[in-house]
């Protein structure tokens, strides 16, 4: 078990595995497609305020709008929020953004209607936007580091999480189990650009694979 935890953590938990050079390349690719970035005000829809303050780019001003408390000691630059991403409050709506950010969170809001709502949001809040979610077609499920385990039957997927020591958070119990199997529904290329119809789609690759989807608008 000791050494399956150790392998998660070299593939994508520690600061110098794979999942964590990663990421680091997005945030570069981020950088570049917004070299104003350092000028712009942005909300993240689905983040957290404890990523951005580990991020290597810092916008003027950040707001977090996420499901989760967010913590109260924060620097001027960032703001954080309770609210939902596919129906939210007016005040939020109302303020002005340069710029919409999303990473790995549409493919968690729940069933096509949800997530149209989700990319109605998007539209709404700002002309310009990057939002990323990991490929359904990709071998190996990202959340459960588990090969075609988005394929699986859900009884399936349920009865290997509660076993699986690469999961990012184990659980024995199947209903809590079950619960997070269905939360997670993996974007096809095809939806992506329905979602976002105007926005060019850029392919984040791994061994010459489609590893993630990225919608955005850069002007």
């Amino acid at each position: 078990m000791s050494r399956l935890n150790a392998l998660r953590s070299r593939f994508v938990d520690a600061p110098d595995s794979l999942g964590a050079k990663a990421r680091a390349r997005r945030w570069n690719w981020f950088a570049q497609t917004f070299p104003d970035l350092s000028d712009m005000s942005v909300i993240d829809l689905g983040g957290t305020a404890s990523a951005w303050m580990r991020a290597p780019v810092r916008p003027a001003h950040v707001h977090v709008v996420n499901l989760e408390k967010p913590p109260t000691d924060l620097p001027g630059w960032l703001r954080a929020d309770v609210a939902d991403a596919c129906d939210l409050p007016a005040a939020v709506l109302s303020a002005q953004y340069d710029l919409v950010f999303s990473n790995a969170v549409i493919e968690h809001v729940g069933g096509h209607l949800r997530r149209q709502m989700f990319a109605d949001s998007v539209h709404r809040l700002a002309e310009r936007h990057w939002v990323q979610t990991p490929y359904r077609y990709f071998p190996v499920e990202p959340h459960f580091l588990f090969p075609g385990f988005q394929y699986l039957p859900i009884a399936v997927r349920t009865s290997l999480l509660r076993r699986w020591p690469l999961v990012h958070t184990p659980t024995s119990d199947r209903d809590a189990a079950r619960n997070i199997v269905m939360e997670v529904e993996l974007l096809s290329i095809t939806e992506m650009r329905h979602y976002f119809p105007s926005s060019q789609i850029r392919f984040e690759r791994l061994g010459g694979l489609v590893k993630s989807v990225i919608a955005l608008k850069a002007r």
